[in-house]
């Protein structure tokens, strides 16, 4: 029930964040993460101590009975990791945005959606059902869709807001795909279950597109090459949307996916190459897009970019070492980037401006935001005793303990060195250096609610670096998680003079060189210009629109007879298909058609149809038609269902009256349709014709148990105690299709006599 505590809390904040407004102001700024502050004391000191103790706690109850679908709940150690980041972040983030939104006519919405996002990210770290996971995977892509899109009046973000929902939402459906094949393999549907029938899976033919699709589902979600290009666009939400959703807690859920799917999916070498390529190629990637940006949003998306890089290239390895370097660098790198992101934002609130060509000497009148910002920087740089100073050490460990080890260990230095010097420009540049431009006169620092979030999270870096084993139970457990057994891990921060402190010295060496160079480097990345999949994504984007304006011109085209030759012509060929598919005309029975009566009726009828389609009068073609009509109710009698004869009569004889009515309004038939179009209405409505035949003599053949009419015969009385079987079947069995046909017959009739009250008003029908 503690799971379920936990997500009740945050739920409400919800409700509490639409009255978030009136509490912008004072002390009262610390309601609106209130409810996200409670879940995560909840999570720290209620929830941590069982999972650490017992390797899980979970929480089941029905669902959905009659598919065998239960609501199944699970908090393990990755999750709990993932759970501490989103409720903790979360809070502080939402103190953060009630000072940056004050004021703001849509801030209540703002914090609403915020906490819609924290629900489907706590959702997604307990769930352990997949359909549940699926369902809270895809809460997160809508409700960062609404975030991103925040500014919804400007184009831009309309438009990053859309382009992220697509490639995400994509991936979603990829990993549902690969959830339904998972659980055809397995049997199962819990995640939990799953690694004890890993052997199961990778032998199944069908690993291979279960790979594809679960990794499909990941790459999109934490922008993996080639779908990295959202992020960075994504970056024309609001800041604190920026902090949250996109550096510590939504990119990480496909993170998060890789490490669920470690134990069961991983250990091959298709999962190996394809993670490690991909984890590369992201990694160099996103910092050469940092280097030669100016704005200091896009030079943090530009790092987070790398760093999902990094732990997905390391995830593929996925030896214990890799696993532990993953796990350190995840934590590290949500608390000095959600800090980056607000110091970022409280410049942008303060100054007007992120463009680091201009911001300068920002130090003088906001000195704890640019110490918040160096402490952060000195964490993302890799400098001990920071945080993010172990995340690098162990990263350099596990690349040395690799089969490629020094291929991956110079990819993680340049990478590494590209983050340490987009660190230094993003953060230090504008606080330390010389003001470039004057700055405004009465420039001072933000109000304590935006600064309080910054400064906690910048020093847990420098306190957490340098007594690393106060997590040591959070990283073993989640460890566990992720390898499928138990394992305990010490993380330490000196261990003496050895190769990875070597690389460490030798990466800080490049960064700093990076830094000296930084316009060379900027102006020789500019000059590459290599088409990439952002190109691509807009080229299909402007062809599938394209092709929907065509399709849009031939479907719609506002003429009633193209609609119903599309209709009769798409609905011919598929059932012509499926008849074809399951056995032709091979069995066709003539049984019951052979009496002299049919045989002169159907030829009567014949003789109408032609004649209707061939003669010039319109009145001869209007008597055919009639004709034909009332041939069908003759049939209908013919066997027996008089209520259909006498229905077909009227609606028959009505038709014609009405037809004869107007018919001398219509122009010369000659002058309707040219030969070609006469060509192609009788070859598709001679081809519908003859398969509806084939399936009425097909039919005879069908054996379809007792007899339809016995069975409605004999259920007449006793079920719904009517000796009238028609009248049963039209009022009971039948009882919605014959609501649904008044209602179509009531329509029909307020058309005719709207048309027949006569057209417009009484001062159109005056002026003609």
């Amino acid at each position: 029930m503690l799971i379920v505590l936990i997500m009740a809390v945050l739920a409400s904040g919800t409700a509490l964040a639409t009255t978030g407004k009136r509490w912008q102001h004072g002390w009262q700024c610390f309601l609106v993460p209130a409810p996200a502050a409670v879940s995560f004391l909840l999570v720290t000191f209620a929830a941590m101590p069982e999972v650490i103790r017992q390797g899980s706690i979970a929480y089941t109850a029905k669902w959905i009975p009659q598919l065998d679908v239960e609501l199944a709940l699970r908090l393990n150690g990755l999750g709990l990791l993932l759970l501490i980041l989103v409720t903790g972040i979360g809070a502080l983030i939402l103190l953060y945005a009630v000072g940056y939104m004050k004021g703001h006519p849509q801030a209540t919405r703002l914090f609403l959606l915020l906490y819609l996002f924290m629900f489907s990210m706590a959702g997604l770290a307990i769930a352990d059902h997949m359909l549940l996971f699926f369902i809270f995977w895809e809460l997160t892509s809508i409700s960062s869709y609404f975030l991103i899109g925040f500014q919804h009046k400007e184009q831009s973000a309309r438009q990053n807001a859309l382009q992220a929902l697509i490639v995400t939402g994509l991936g979603g459906m990829a990993l549902m795909a690969g959830f339904i094949l998972i659980a055809q393999v397995t049997g199962t549907w819990n995640l939990s279950e799953l690694p004890a029938l890993s052997g199961q899976i990778q032998t199944d033919a069908l690993y291979v597109p279960i790979l594809i699709l679960v990794l499909l589902g990941a790459f999109t979600k934490s922008a993996q090459f080639p779908f990295h290009f959202w992020l960075p666009n994504a970056m024309s939400a609001p800041t604190p949307v920026s902090a949250y959703l996109h550096s510590a807690t939504m990119v990480k859920a496909g993170i998060f996916l890789l490490f669920l799917m470690l134990p069961v999916l991983g250990g091959t070498g298709l999962w190996t190459w394809l993670l490690t390529i991909a984890g590369a190629i992201t990694l160099l990637t996103g910092g050469a897009f940092g280097l030669v940006q100016h704005d200091l949003k896009k030079i943090l998306a530009g790092t987070t970019v790398a760093v999902l890089g990094l732990l997905t290239l390391l995830l593929g390895i996925g030896t214990e070492r890799d696993v532990l370097a993953a796990l350190v660098f995840l934590f590290g790198h949500a608390l000095y980037k959600a800090t980056l992101f607000m110091v970022a934002g409280s410049v942008d609130h303060e100054t007007g401006t992120r463009d680091t060509r201009i911001l300068g000497g920002l130090y003088r009148g906001m000195p704890w935001t640019a110490v918040a910002a160096t402490l952060a920087a000195f964490s993302k740089m890799g400098l001990p005793p920071f945080f993010g100073f172990l995340g690098k050490e162990y990263t350099y460990k596990a690349s040395l303990e690799s089969e490629y080890q020094w291929l991956l260990t110079t990819i993680l230095i340049v990478g590494n060195a590209i983050i340490l010097a987009l660190a230094f420009k993003a953060a230090i540049l504008p606080f330390w250096r010389k003001a470039i431009h004057p700055l405004p006169e009465k420039l001072h620092d933000v109000p304590w609610s935006m600064r309080l979030g910054p400064i906690l999270m910048a020093g847990l870096g420098i306190a957490i670096g340098t007594f690393p084993f106060l997590i040591d139970p959070l990283i073993s457990s989640a460890k566990s998680a992720a390898m499928g057994y138990s394992v305990q891990t010490e993380i330490k921060l000196w261990h003496g003079l050895n190769l990875p402190l070597i690389l460490s010295a030798l990466t800080l060496s490049a960064g700093l060189c990076i830094i000296v160079s930084r316009e060379w480097v900027e102006n020789m990345l500019r000059n590459v210009t290599i088409p990439g999949p952002a190109k691509v994504y807009d080229i299909l984007m402007d062809g599938m629109v394209r092709f929907a304006i065509w399709q849009t011109r031939l479907l719609q085209s506002g003429q009633l007879r193209n609609y119903l030759l599309i209709i009769v012509g798409v609905t011919t060929a598929l059932i012509s298909f499926k008849l074809w598919r399951f056995g032709g005309i091979s069995d066709l029975s003539l049984r019951g058609i052979n009496s002299p009566e049919l045989v002169v009726i159907t030829v009567l009828m014949a003789i109408a149809t032609l004649l209707a389609v061939t003669t010039q009068s319109r009145l001869t073609a209007l008597i055919a038609l009639g004709l034909v009509g009332f041939g069908v109710a003759w049939i209908f009698a013919y066997f027996s269902a008089p209520d259909l004869a006498i229905t077909q009569i009227l609606v028959e004889t009505l038709t014609v009256v009405l037809f004869a009515w107007v018919v001398y309004k219509l122009p010369q038939l000659r002058t309707l349709s040219s030969r070609r179009t006469i060509i192609t209405d009788a070859v598709v409505s001679g081809a519908a014709g003859i398969l509806i035949t084939i399936l009425v003599l097909k039919s005879q053949t069908l054996q379809l148990g007792s007899s339809i009419s016995k069975t409605l015969s004999e259920w007449s009385l006793p079920e719904a105690y009517g000796a009238n079987v028609v009248n049963v079947i039209l009022v009971d069995f039948r009882a919605i299709d014959t609501w649904g046909e008044v209602c179509v017959v009531t329509i029909a009739a307020i058309g005719v006599w709207a048309l027949a009250s006569g057209n417009g008003n009484s001062k159109d029908r005056k002026s003609k």
